[in-house]
């Protein structure tokens, strides 16, 4: 079995998610008392949001380059930024590192490609929303359509992001905003959504809506339980 290495933290209510996803699939592929190795260096949230509000992007990318070095040298045999916003920054983590980085914009869209979807909603952090770091990569490496929200959605969105879900508040409000913005978009023609925060699942789940979501937590953890055993 190989060794996770989790660049975690961004925010820790999700990691915690990553922790549990990540044993549990080793656990359901293996039985017994098998669990994950896993390797987690966990940041700081609060330095990384006043470079993303900054746009010190660079000094981000330096920060988890670093951090992933470390993760290489402690013996982890793969990386995964537990963030999908961070990805804005891979390269430069996959600078300092020689061991694979798995995106999880890949893991997403293979889960989609999989299951025939042509048109994605994403919904995450303005930065994710915005730029195309994110829905470029899709579109130009899976042949995905990436639709996003109108602009007061899209600072719903984000703002619930920071405001509550980063900080392990609940809010019934923010959910069903959530519910409404999804569903707009798949009546204008998205097969399924993106949950392209990995907060988001924390508070949207399948039961919420009969859009299909792509919860990208969950499924970058499971890529990486098929990586750590193949």
């Amino acid at each position: 079995m190989k060794t996770i290495g989790l660049l975690g933290g961004m925010s820790w209510e999700s990691t915690t998610a990553y922790y549990q996803l990540l044993n549990e699939g080793v656990k359901a592929a293996l039985g017994g008392l098998h669990s994950a190795k896993i390797l987690l260096h966990s940041v700081d949230f609060d330095e990384i949001a006043t470079m993303q509000r900054e746009g010190a992007w660079d000094a981000a990318g330096e920060l988890l380059g670093r951090a992933a070095a470390g993760l290489e040298a402690a013996g982890a045999d793969m990386t995964l930024i537990c963030t999908n916003t961070m990805h804005l920054v891979e390269a430069a983590v996959r600078a300092h590192t020689s061991i694979p980085l798995l995106h999880i914009a890949d893991a997403t869209a293979e889960a989609a490609r999989e299951r025939g979807f042509k048109k994605l909603a994403l919904l995450g952090s303005s930065f994710t929303m915005e730029q195309d770091f994110y829905k470029g990569r899709i579109a130009e490496k899976f042949g995905i359509d990436v639709v996003v929200p109108e602009d007061a959605d899209r600072k719903i969105i984000h703002d619930v992001i920071f405001d509550e879900l980063c900080k392990g508040t609940i809010s019934e409000k923010s959910r069903t905003e959530y519910v409404r913005i999804i569903e707009q978009l798949h009546q204008e023609g998205a097969d399924a959504a993106i949950l392209g925060c990995t907060e988001i699942g924390l508070l949207v789940k399948p039961e919420h809506t009969d859009v299909p979501l792509l919860d990208t937590t969950e499924l970058h953890c499971a890529a990486a339980v098929k990586m750590a055993l193949a």
